[in-house]
């Protein structure tokens, strides 16, 4: 969703944008299809040398100033070997866990974001680190200047658990809400068309006992959050919507790339983080919910928090980088001298 953002501000400006993929799911596939944007599949292994070689060669066949990688298995070798095929490379980060990165930019969103993850880059590499660097999609830009009405007992709940929820955590934060004792609490829950949990999911919405309204891979999230008074989030990239749209979080982290940016949130006093979701139990989730709901003071401190983090601006920052470095060649001599490859 972070690179269709970007993609979305590149056709903005009258650019065109490609994904290219080795895998994907149908509801991506439609999903970036509706926004016009192309799709390639390619007939190879992620991360592999044929990989970064098929992309150049698409990179250049579209006449694309940039590619933009953003996934967690590629690794120096194929940022070192696209840029020997004479490709300026974005790399979009999230842990500053690589040995090594030789991407001409390195892209990390994220509130814990710093420079001391990435010691080992080469000169050259260029670092657009936090929040104010944060992706946001076309449909959040109308939403920039909004400004919330704090209710004094918050009854409307959002639970946004991703694009996938393998763990199934929403269903869970489902059944756990019937042990809040609030008085017309209101559940909405938004799941990804990716969520392999449907079947489970509608079974504890049919057992629920308040009023929840279910949305299935939904293009209006902005909207949703604006109808509530409080959400349950994964640690992702939701979480900086969230803050955009002024919606006091609780987060859960359910994948190790989460943690620190959960933890982070925490120390800003910017949400409540409620740790990992396999050590989270009913009793602390209906406590920790509860104190938020029934404290006006709080949420408002929450929001604005973590409003302070994200201006929307995310997107044409970092489009105004690669912008000015457009129509200048790829300076692959330098990167040889620096990387000291042969």
């Amino acid at each position: 969703m972070r690179c269709l953002a970007l993609a979305q501000a590149w056709q903005d400006l009258g650019g065109n944008a490609v994904f290219a993929m080795t895998e994907s799911t149908a509801s991506v596939d439609q999903r970036l299809r509706s926004e016009a944007v192309e799709i390639v599949r390619l007939e190879t292994c992620a991360n592999s040398v044929r990989d970064a070689r098929d992309t150049s060669a698409l990179a250049r066949d579209c006449g694309a100033e940039w590619v933009v990688v953003d996934g967690y298995q590629f690794d120096p070798d194929y940022q070192r070997n696209l840029q020997l095929c004479g490709q300026k490379v974005l790399l979009v980060d999230d842990t500053g866990q690589s040995m090594q990165y030789f991407a001409d930019f390195v892209l990390n969103p994220n509130i814990q974001a710093n420079e001391k993850l990435y010691r080992n880059r080469r000169l050259s590499t260029r670092l657009l680190l936090g929040p104010s660097y944060a992706l946001l999609r076309r449909e959040f830009q109308n939403w920039r200047a909004w400004k919330r009405e704090v209710a004094p007992l918050a009854k409307r709940v959002l639970i946004i658990m991703g694009g996938s929820d393998s763990d199934n955590v929403t269903t869970f934060i489902l059944q756990t809400l019937q042990m809040v004792h609030i008085a017309g609490l209101e559940a909405t829950v938004a799941v990804g068309g990716s969520n392999p949990h449907w079947e489970s999911l509608k079974r504890a919405v049919s057992q629920f006992a308040g009023s929840v309204q279910v949305y299935r891979d939904v293009s209006n999230v902005p909207g949703l959050m604006a109808e509530t008074d409080v959400a349950i989030s994964a640690g992702g990239g939701t979480c900086y919507e969230l803050a955009l749209l002024q919606v006091p979080m609780l987060v859960i982290t359910v994948a190790e790339n989460q943690e620190s940016t959960c933890e982070a949130l925490a120390r800003e006093e910017a949400a409540v983080n409620l740790g990992w979701f396999h050590l989270l139990n009913s009793d602390r989730l209906v406590e920790s919910l509860q104190r938020v709901i029934v404290n006006r003071e709080l949420r408002q401190s929450l929001i604005n928090n973590a409003r302070n983090l994200v201006d929307g601006d995310g997107t044409r920052r970092v489009l105004d980088v690669l912008s000015l470095q457009c129509g200048q060649p790829a300076d692959v001599e330098t990167w040889r001298a620096e990387a000291g490859a042969e």
